[in-house]
């Protein structure tokens, strides 16, 4: 846990290091106005009604304002300062190797920032080898994220959107082949695309874990910051270090969390590192 928490404390050194970089010019607090033909692209979307109980079974605690989902506000409220600072919308959640809790932190940041209704988020699957999203919301889409990002379908004929301003791209079965995919030149072109048409204010990519395929290393340079999921007593610090390295090389750090701890501060599930 020591040797977590020390390497959590250099992630925060590094992310102070980095914001202390001047915020884009004309970045500004005026409020978010989004351009026109927009509201009518996230109107068209179909809607998702997740069922709430199933997700409390699955750790998914910020559909509305709790106690539990206190951790999680605070862990947005830092995210979404920080990346409005240094201007950017793309964010990776990746961990070092599975069974961190990456998606579930996913769901929860997503959720999260989407009870603030100005805020346009969309939560993008491209974990294409063992996706888990359609089994924790209990939807089972026809088409794949990775269908959007081979250009066979559009963004609308898969996304679903969940409230007014949070939309959902699933990854319902294993893909042959993701990293050639996630290389392919088309995946830019298609991200920008979605952006166009629907001008979010964050895009969450959950993301395989690192240190399993080259997945990752293949995506990461289509994103402006990641957030690396650790999990206590079973993430090694070594582990965290080559993954900072390895994000540090193709987009920004954005700190670590250390999950899944036994002994807990305040009865917060969640440490931050910034």
């Amino acid at each position: 846990m020591e040797k977590i928490q020390a390497a959590i404390a250099k992630a925060r050194a590094t992310r102070r290091g980095e914001a202390a970089a001047p915020p884009p010019a004309g970045q500004t607090d005026q409020p978010i106005v989004h351009p026109p033909g927009t509201d009518e692209a996230w109107a068209a979307l179909p809607s998702l009604t997740p069922d709430l109980r199933r997700l409390v079974e699955a750790h998914v605690l910020t559909v509305t304002a709790t106690p539990e989902s206190t951790p999680f506000d605070a862990l947005r409220t830092r995210i979404l300062q920080q990346m409005r600072a240094q201007g950017w919308r793309r964010l990776a959640i990746t961990s070092p190797g599975p069974a961190c809790g990456k998606t579930t932190l996913a769901l929860n940041l997503a959720f999260s920032l989407a009870r603030q209704p100005d805020l346009r988020v969309i939560l993008a699957e491209v974990d294409l080898r063992r996706p888990s999203l359609s089994r924790i919301l209990g939807h089972r889409p026809t088409h794949s994220f990775a269908d959007v990002l081979r250009g066979t379908h559009r963004f609308a004929d898969l996304a679903l959107r969940v409230g007014d301003n949070l939309a959902i791209a699933m990854s319902p079965t294993p893909v042959h082949s993701p990293a050639e995919l996630l290389h392919s030149p088309g995946v830019a072109e298609v991200l920008a695309g979605i952006e166009a048409s629907y001008a979010p204010d964050v895009v969450i990519f959950d993301l395989p874990p690192m240190l399993a395929t080259d997945d990752v290393m293949a995506f990461l340079g289509q994103t402006d910051c990641a957030l690396l999921v650790a999990a206590a007593e079973a993430t090694k610090v070594k582990e965290i270090d080559v993954c900072e390295r390895d994000i540090a090389s193709r987009s920004n750090v954005m700190g670590v969390v250390l999950n899944k701890c036994r002994y807990r501060d305040n009865d917060y599930g969640y440490d931050y590192g910034y």
